[in-house]
């Protein structure tokens, strides 16, 4: 893989699946309280639970929801699997040449990785370290700062719209992987694959354009 830029990758839908996972814990909890999941499903990748729930859920509620979420999610991290590609890419990456940017928390995020038996990076921004989530940048510009590099030279790594955009908002360029949403959600990307096998060339596309 060609490092000539630095990379910032998303957590789930990128580097590890945890769709069942979320899927499972987002039913339990809709079920309770009588609120439609598939609608809840349709919008929550990508973004912080503490910016969904209270989209769906009674404001005296949301409290208790963000608390027995984050007990479910954390009871199914050892249903999450690497996405095909993923340990691969990350054994030609320099801990000093990529971080994760995450919507998720500290604790979940770390079980995720270790569950789907990746490594994890020295830089881990989650979604206690910012104000805003995606699609705001916030996480991404604070990435970049701890790497000692500027956002706009960094390839943001994202499977979901609120990512892309949220990359695209920090100036960096942006490669979509098509695992939870398709190529027709992700065209604000600058570039979509289907496969993490894909991101070397990918990378490369982006050394080759800026060269051009």
């Amino acid at each position: 893989m060609n490092m000539e830029r630095p990379v910032l990758f998303d957590i789930d839908g990128t580097l590890v699946d945890s769709t069942e996972a979320v899927t499972t814990s987002w039913r339990t909890v809709a079920a309770r309280y009588g609120v439609e999941v598939d609608a809840v499903l349709r919008v929550c990748h990508g973004r912080r639970d503490e910016d969904v729930v209270p989209e769906f859920f009674p404001a005296g509620a949301v409290a208790s929801v963000l608390r027995e979420l984050a007990d479910l999610e954390l009871s199914y991290a050892e249903l999450a699997r690497p996405i095909p590609g993923a340990a691969a890419a990350l054994t030609t990456i320099t801990d000093d040449r990529w971080a994760v940017v995450t919507s998720g928390s500290r604790p979940l995020m770390t079980a995720r990785m270790r569950g789907a038996g990746l490594r994890i990076p020295s830089i881990f921004v989650t979604a206690e370290d910012v104000r805003h989530g995606k699609p705001d940048p916030e996480g991404y510009l604070l990435a970049a700062r701890r790497l000692g590099v500027a956002a706009s030279s960094c390839v943001v790594v994202e499977d979901s719209p609120a990512g892309v955009a949220a990359g695209k908002a920090a100036g960096a360029a942006v490669v979509a992987l098509a695992t939870t949403h398709a190529p027709a959600e992700l065209t604000h990307a600058d570039i979509v694959i289907d496969d993490l096998r894909e991101l070397g060339w990918a990378i490369s596309a982006f050394v080759h354009r800026v060269r051009r």
